[in-house]
C-alpha cells in the first residue's frame, strides 16, 4: 500500500497540469468553442427605398463593377424636365448622379421627359426616354434617344427631333425599352395606351429597319398590358413583362409572358408584383438585372408609401427576384428590407446583358 500510494504521489507531483491551469484551459475552450460557432455578422441591406426623393418607372443596367438606376423624376408634367442617375457597387450604397440629361439638352422636349431606357454599344452610351406624352400625330414630341461616353452622362440629343413622334398600331410612343437580342440586333419595344410595338433600331440607332414583309412597327400586345415593357432572355426563353392598371392607383401591378422569340406571341402567364397594404400600393413599373455570373436576378420598381395619395409620390425599391423549377416568375414579395448587400466581377463587356442565356 505504501508502494502504490507513493508511486501515486510521485505521479501527482510530475503531473503537468495543476487544477488551476484545467480551470484556464476549459474557459478557453469555451471561448473558442463560442467564437467558431457565433452567427456571422449579418449584410447590410438596402432597405427601401433605396435612395430618398420620388422617382419612379426605375430602369437599372450593370455596367462593369457598378449598377446603374436611371428613374423619372416624378412631379407634376411640366416640372419633368430632367433626368438624375443613381450608381452603386454593391445594391446598398447609392451615389446620386443630378441632371443626366436635362430639357436644355433636348430642345424640343417640353414637358413630360419619362421612363429611361439605356444601351451600352460601341463604347458609347444611349439614352432613349419619352417626352410631351403627346395625345395625337398633329403634336410635337414621343421617343427620343441621347448619347453620352459615360454611363453618368451628360447625355446630348442624339437626333435633334424625335425617333419616334407618330401614333402606330395605336400606341402612344412612351415607356420605351432597347433590347439586344442574342444575335446582335437591337429592337425598341415600346408603347402606351394598351398597345405595345416591337421595331429593330439601324445601326447608329438613328431610324429603324422595315421587316421582311416591309412593316416598321410590329405589335406584340398581351393580354392586360397597359405600357413599361420589359424583356430579357433566360434559359433560352424570352421573358416579356409588362405593367397593369393605372400608374396613379393602388392596382398598379407586373405581369407576365414567355414567348420564344422577341415577337412572340405571349400569353399572359401571371401577375407577379403588386401591392401589400401592409407595405406600399402601386407597385409597377420595373426593370430586372441579373448579376453577371449566375442566376440571381433582382426586381427594380416603384411604389406609393401608405400615407401617400399624391399620384407623384413614388418612391424607387428593390426585392429579388425568383423561378421555379419551369422557368416561371415566382410572385415577389414588397419588403421594407429591400436586399442584402452584393458585389459582382466586372462583366467582359461594358453592355448590359439583355439578352446573356443564364450561366
Amino acid at each position: 500500500m505504501t508502494d502504490m500510494i507513493g508511486q501515486s504521489s510521485t505521479y501527482r507531483n510530475y503531473h503537468p497540469f495543476d487544477m488551476s491551469s484545467l480551470r484556464l484551459l476549459a474557459a478557453l475552450a469555451t471561448i473558442v468553442t463560442a467564437t467558431a460557432t457565433a452567427a456571422p455578422e449579418p449584410p447590410p441591406m438596402s432597405g427601401n427605398p433605396i435612395f430618398p426623393g420620388w422617382y419612379a418607372d426605375p430602369e437599372a443596367l450593370i455596367f462593369g463593377d457598378t449598377c446603374w438606376i436611371y428613374p423619372t423624376f416624378s412631379a407634376p408634367y411640366e416640372k419633368q424636365l430632367h433626368f438624375d442617375a443613381f450608381s452603386s457597387k454593391d445594391l446598398v450604397n447609392w451615389e446620386k448622379h443630378p441632371n443626366v440629361l436635362t430639357s436644355d439638352d433636348v430642345k424640343w422636349a417640353k414637358r413630360a421627359m419619362w421612363a429611361p431606357s439605356i444601351i451600352e454599344k460601341g463604347g458609347k452610351y444611349y439614352f432613349f426616354f419619352g417626352a410631351n406624352d403627346i395625345q395625337n400625330d398633329e403634336q410635337h414630341g414621343g421617343i427620343g434617344v441621347a448619347v453620352s461616353d459615360q454611363p453618368g452622362g451628360p447625355f446630348k440629343d442624339h437626333l435633334g427631333k424625335p425617333l419616334i413622334d407618330k401614333f402606330h398600331n395605336g400606341a402612344q410612343p412612351i415607356d420605351q425599352f432597347v433590347f439586344k437580342d442574342k444575335d446582335g440586333k437591337h429592337y425598341l419595344i415600346y408603347g402606351g395606351w394598351r398597345h405595345c410595338n416591337i421595331a429593330q433600331l439601324n445601326d447608329d440607332f438613328s431610324g429603324f429597319l422595315p421587316f421582311e414583309d416591309g412593316s416598321v412597327f410590329k405589335e406584340i400586345t398581351p393580354d392586360r398590358y397597359v405600357e413599361g415593357p420589359v424583356m430579357f432572355i433566360r434559359d433560352g426563353k424570352y421573358y416579356f413583362m409588362w405593367s397593369e392598371g393605372g400608374w396613379t392607383g393602388p392596382n398598379y401591378s407586373v405581369a407576365y409572358a414567355i414567348g420564344d422569340s422577341p415577337f412572340g406571341p405571349f400569353k399572359r402567364i401571371a401577375k407577379v408584383l403588386q401591392q401589400d397594404p401592409a407595405i406600399a400600393t402601386g407597385a409597377g413599373h420595373h426593370s430586372v438585372i441579373r448579376i453577371p455570373g449566375t442566376d440571381d436576378w433582382y426586381i427594380i420598381y416603384h411604389r406609393r408609401p401608405l400615407d401617400e395619395t399624391d399620384g407623384n409620390s413614388r418612391v424607387t425599391c428593390i426585392e429579388k427576384m425568383t423561378f421555379d423549377k419551369n422557368g416561371h416568375i415566382l410572385p415577389v414579395k414588397i419588403t421594407n428590407e429591400g436586399v442584402a448587400a452584393q458585389t459582382w466581377k466586372p462583366q467582359e463587356s461594358t453592355s448590359q446583358p439583355r439578352a446573356d442565356e443564364t450561366p
